[in-house]
């Protein structure tokens, strides 16, 4: 059977950061080319950038969260460029301001169908949410790493909540094992 950690691949990063300053958005919407803020509809002002393509949400209090981007690499990279963005405008920012990674999603593949009613039972019910006719797949919460992951029944996998890239390799190796050890992944 080929490695399903092979098979990972990173769908968003999101990540956090804060320039530790109020600022009056309606400001900077007009001043910064590109930037969308509707607060009537969102609270936050949205700056995409397209290389790396993500989205930065830049709140009235200063904090940044940062969305879209394939890699921590790219989330780094684009937080970096909206700061540039800010400073551009005379709005003050340190030369490195903290930047913490708070989610990472992923996507896997086992390369099998899955039971999920088998699986459901296997891992037992502590651990696990498995609705199917409230959505598709199997909700398995993993301890070590802390992470949740979206089982279906295509062998496909979600993973999120993990903040390193290593966490994703991590779950999808104890979802292999695991299910070998019940005897459900062929």
């Amino acid at each position: 059977m080929p490695d399903p950690t092979k098979s990972i691949n990173i769908e968003n990063v999101v990540a956090s950061t804060g320039i530790e300053q109020e600022l009056d958005l309606q400001t900077v919407a007009m001043d910064l080319e590109g930037a969308d803020y509707d607060p009537e509809q969102f609270p936050g002002l949205v700056y995409r950038t397209t290389d790396p393509k993500s989205a930065a949400l830049i709140f009235r209090s200063g904090k940044i969260v940062c969305t879209g981007a394939k890699s921590t690499d790219a989330v780094h990279e684009a937080l970096h460029m909206v700061f540039d963005e800010l400073r551009a405008l005379d709005i003050p920012i340190e030369e490195d301001p903290e930047i913490t990674v708070q989610n990472i999603v992923t996507s896997a593949d086992l390369g099998k169908d899955l039971n999920l009613n088998a699986i459901a039972i296997g891992l037992g019910l502590e651990n696990i949410e498995y609705e199917p006719e409230q959505f598709p797949g199997l909700v398995y919460r993993i301890d070590e790493p802390d992470v949740v992951a979206l089982l279906f029944g295509s062998g496909k996998l979600v993973i999120t909540g993990g903040t390193e890239p290593a966490d994703a390799e991590a779950a999808v190796r104890v979802i292999s094992d695991r299910l070998s050890e019940l005897g459900l992944l062929g």
